[in-house]
């Protein structure tokens, strides 16, 4: 509940008018922050001026942070984790002390895409973050995630899906779209509904 309050309250002291929150409980550490530091209907009149963005830098690939081996293994586990749970009926998860969602999924399965793409290197080992590094991960990872939600069913279907993603030549649309598809297919919904994800 700490590393909510303070991100809570890192987000209104940054100027954000509202919050997201991930479960009903948290709502009252949100409120209690935002009414105490968010003094009006908005904060039109926070300004980052510490903070300098030029068209040139929303297209660069210069990446300022380090892509370590283990921030590697933790976006599959999140991908492979949220994705499992989500075919079984929950919208978020709780993950090494964090609450993840689709859109957390949704940044891991692309980073993931764009270092294959790219061939990036992890800045620990040096080793190129390829498919088949990806697939030793998902073989490696999926078997630890088994819970309630994350079946051994619903993992197969997303380490199938995440291990053909990171191989496209751009990733699809959007996670949940690709696998309501599987599940229109196994609720034996009409063909049009149905969409293969594998």
């Amino acid at each position: 509940m700490n590393k909510v309050r303070a991100d809570k309250l890192r987000e209104v002291t940054n100027g954000h008018d509202g919050t997201w929150i991930a479960h009903p409980l948290i709502n009252q550490i949100a409120m209690e922050v935002f009414n105490k530091h968010m003094l009006g209907p908005n904060q039109y009149y926070v300004r980052r001026e510490d903070v300098k963005v030029a068209a040139a830098d929303l297209l660069s690939t210069n990446i300022s942070g380090q892509i370590t081996a283990e921030g590697i293994h933790n976006n599959v586990a999140t991908s492979l984790g949220y994705s499992a749970a989500w075919l079984g009926g929950n919208g978020c998860i709780p993950m090494n002390y964090l609450m993840e969602d689709a859109a957390t999924a949704e940044i891991t399965r692309v980073q993931l895409w764009q270092y294959v793409k790219w061939g990036v290197r992890t800045s620990d080992s040096g080793e190129v973050i390829t498919a088949e590094y990806v697939d030793r991960l998902v073989d490696e990872i999926a078997p630890t995630l088994k819970g309630p939600y994350a079946t051994d069913q619903n993992l197969d279907v997303v380490a199938k899906y995440l291990k053909k993603q990171v191989r496209k030549e751009w990733p699809s649309e959007f996670l949940t779209s690709d696998l309501m598809g599987y599940l229109a297919v196994a609720d034996g919904c009409p063909a049009q509904w149905q969409r293969s994800v594998l």
